[in-house]
C-alpha cells in the first residue's frame, strides 16, 4: 500500500513542479519513446534471467502493492499453533504426528494464516518427518540452517533481477535519446519550430529511463529485499519452535522461545501472549 501513495507522491511532485513551472504536460505523451526504453528494458530483463527468476520477479514485485505478510497477527497465530503442536507432542509423543503432518487434522494445529503459506508449511512438514524419524535436535538444526540458506540465497535471485532492471533503465532512457537526436538531425531542414519538438521529446527519453529507474522500480526492489528479510525471520522463528519441540521444551516456553525471536515492532508482549495462551488453553472446556 505504501508503495502506491510513494508513486502518487512521485508523480504528484514532478508534475506539479513542471506545470507550476510553466510546462506543458502534453509533451512528455512519447509513446514511442516509452516503446524503446520499456521494450528494450524487458527485453534485456528476459535475455539475462531464467525463467523461473523471471516468474518469481513478476510475483514477488507485484506482491509489494499488498500489505506485508508476515505482520503482528501471522506471528501470533504462529505462536497459538506451535503452542498446539507441542502440546499434542508432550501429550501424544512425537509418533502422534506421523498420521497428522500430511493428513487434514494438521488444519487443526495451524491457524489458516499460517496453513496459507505453503512454502513455510512445506518446511514445518519435512521437520516435522525428521523429528518422527528420531533425528537427533542438533542434526536437524543443522539441516534447518542449510535449507534456511539455500531458501534466502534463491530469495535473491528475483531483488538483484528487478535491481538490474532499475541499473538498465537509464541507459535505455539515453538509447531513446540518442535516436530522437538522430531523428532530430536527419531533418534539419524543418523549421525551428518543429526541430524544438524533435529534439523535446529526445530529451524526454532520458527523463523517463531516470524517472522509471530510481522512482518506480528501484523503491520496489528494495520493498522486496526487506520483505524477504521479514520472511526469512518468520522463517527463524518457526525454525526455533521446532527445535523446542524436538528437545521437548513445553509449550508456554516454546511460545516464549519463539517471541524472543519476533522483531520488537511485530512482536506480541508478554500480556498479550498470556491472554491468548489462557484463551486457547480454556477452549477445549468451552466446547
Amino acid at each position: 500500500m505504501l508503495v502506491i501513495v510513494g508513486y502518487v507522491l512521485i508523480i504528484g511532485a514532478i508534475m506539479g513542479g513542471f506545470i507550476g513551472g510553466g510546462g506543458h504536460p502534453a509533451v512528455l505523451f512519447q509513446p514511442f519513446e516509452f516503446v524503446i526504453i520499456i521494450g528494450a528494458a524487458l527485453g534485456a530483463f528476459v535475455c539475462g534471467n531464467s525463467m523461473h527468476v523471471i516468474k518469481a520477479s513478476l510475483k514477488e514485485g507485484t506482491g509489494t502493492l499488498k500489505g506485508a505478510p508476515c505482520d503482528k497477527a501471522f506471528y501470533l497465530e504462529l505462536l497459538m499453533s506451535f503452542n498446539t503442536l507441542s502440546s499434542k507432542i508432550r501429550k501424544e509423543g512425537l509418533l502422534s504426528l506421523e498420521d497428522v503432518i500430511d493428513g487434514p487434522e494438521i488444519e487443526t494445529i495451524f491457524s489458516p494464516k499460517v496453513m496459507k503459506d505453503h512454502h513455510l508449511m512445506e518446511f514445518i512438514r519435512d521437520n516435522l518427518r525428521l523429528m518422527v524419524t528420531g533425528i537427533e535436535a542438533h542434526v536437524l538444526e543443522d539441516l534447518m540452517d542449510q535449507a534456511l540458506e539455500t531458501h534466502h540465497e534463491e530469495g535473491h535471485g528475483p531483488i538483484k533481477a528487478v535491481k538490474g532492471l532499475a541499473d538498465g533503465m537509464p541507459a535505455f532512457g539515453i538509447v531513446a535519446a540518442v535516436l530522437g537526436v538522430v531523428h532530430t538531425m536527419e531533418s534539419v531542414s524543418l523549421p525551428p519550430a518543429e526541430l524544438g519538438k524533435l529534439i523535446a521529446a529526445a530529451l524526454v527519453g532520458t527523463f523517463l529511463g531516470i524517472l522509471l529507474a530510481y522512482g518506480f522500480i528501484s523503491p520496489v526492489s528494495s520493498v522486496m529485499e526487506d520483505r524477504l528479510e521479514a520472511l526469512g525471520n518468520a522463517y527463524k522463528c518457526t525454525q526455533k519452535g521446532l527445535l523446542c519441540c524436538a528437545n521437548a521444551i513445553s509449550p508456554t516456553m516454546t511460545a516464549e522461545y519463539m517471541r524472543a525471536m519476533i522483531p520488537s515492532n511485530l512482536r506480541p508482549t508478554f500480556a498479550e501472549l498470556d491472554e491468548q495462551l489462557k484463551a486457547h488453553k480454556n477452549k477445549p472446556a468451552e466446547g
